[in-house]
Order: C-alpha cells, then sequence, then structure tokens
C-alpha cells in the first residue's frame, strides 16, 4: 500500500530521482524519461474519460490502472534481481496485453475497413483518443529505445503497442463506428 504523508520531500531538487529499487539517477534518464511518458499517456486518458460513458469509459478505467502498472515496471530495473527484492515487484503480464487485443479485435469487428487513412478528430472524444494515441506511441519509442541498452519487460513493449491500436479503433467507435470518420484528401490543398 502507497502512503504519501508529504508530498514534496526535497530530495530531487539537484536534478535526481529514486527508481523503484532506491538508485538515484539523473530526471532526465531514458528510463524516467520512458515511465513519465507512460503518464503523460495516463494523463491524456483522463482527459479522453470526460467525453466518454459506458463501455468505452469502464475500459479507459481499466486502461489507466494498467498505465499505473506500467509506469510501477518501468521504474524496477534489473528484472532478473526481482525475487530479491524486500515485497513482490509489479510486471506486466501477458493477461493485459490478451484483454488489448480482444477489445480491439471487438471494436475492429463493428467498424468498415478503411479505405483511407483517417485524420485526428472527429467528436470530441475521438480528437481525444487520437491525442491518447500520440503520445502512446512516443512511450512506445521510449521504452523500446531503453529496452536496446536495459533491461525491460517485453511485455511493457507489447502493452503500448497494443494500447496505441486500442486508442485508434476506439476514436473510430468515437465516430459513429467510423461513420463519422475525417478522412485524408491526398493532395487536397495543393
Amino acid at each position: 500500500m502507497v502512503v504519501l504523508n508529504k508530498i514534496y520531500t526535497k530530495t530531487g531538487d539537484a536534478g535526481e530521482t529514486a527508481l523503484g529499487n532506491g538508485d538515484r539517477v539523473a530526471k532526465h534518464a531514458l528510463r524516467v524519461n520512458s515511465y513519465g511518458t507512460v503518464d503523460e499517456t495516463n494523463a491524456t486518458v483522463g482527459l479522453a474519460r470526460l467525453h466518454a460513458t459506458g463501455e468505452i469509459d469502464a475500459q479507459l478505467a481499466m486502461i489507466q490502472n494498467d498505465l499505473f502498472d506500467l509506469g510501477a515496471d518501468l521504474c524496477r530495473p534489473d528484472m532478473e534481481k526481482d525475487a530479491e527484492a524486500e515485497y513482490p515487484v509489479l510486471r506486466m503480464s501477458g493477461a493485459q496485453v490478451e484483454r488489448l487485443e480482444i477489445e480491439i479485435d471487438a471494436m475492429t469487428a463493428r467498424v468498415d475497413p478503411l479505405r483511407s487513412f483517417i485524420l485526428p478528430g472527429g467528436s470530441a472524444l475521438a480528437a481525444h483518443l487520437h491525442l491518447c494515441r500520440t503520445v502512446s506511441r512516443r512511450a512506445e519509442r521510449l521504452v523500446v529505445e531503453l529496452s536496446g541498452s536495459e533491461s525491460v519487460n517485453p511485455v511493457a513493449v507489447k502493452y503500448l503497442n497494443r494500447l496505441s491500436d486500442w486508442f485508434f479503433q476506439a476514436s473510430r467507435i468515437a465516430n459513429a463506428t467510423g461513420k463519422e470518420d475525417v478522412l485524408w484528401v491526398p493532395g487536397a490543398n495543393r
């Protein structure tokens, strides 16, 4: 259980922060940037939820919780030392990826196949979901870069890859199951 008795600690005043294993690193470290961008993704989901109702809102709530799990996973390097930790280390699981895949498949079955690329927009919810998609793609790029030099749970990368696809399909659902998608017209303004 997390207990936050004091919000500011002054321990980061010199530009460092603590990882989940207690190691101190620069606040601009790639690992910190990675889970910070996951946190930014979560904030964009919060904005999208202002426009969501029903099933999509419930699914977005689950995604927000997953993103906190993902941040906890990423802030803890050295997966090979998980067994030595004082408490169980939280890692992303394949079940979280599978849930996204099931939801993506269900949304895909509800929309017509694309015949054009679509522009971010349409309804307010769709526009916010496109923002979620692009921020989650940035998080994915950072986590992939991190995995090239440090230990990263491979499920974390898979989750982020599926998540951006989830946001894309959810944006189509939010646009009247794709009927109100804003289509790209190549060269329209030449």
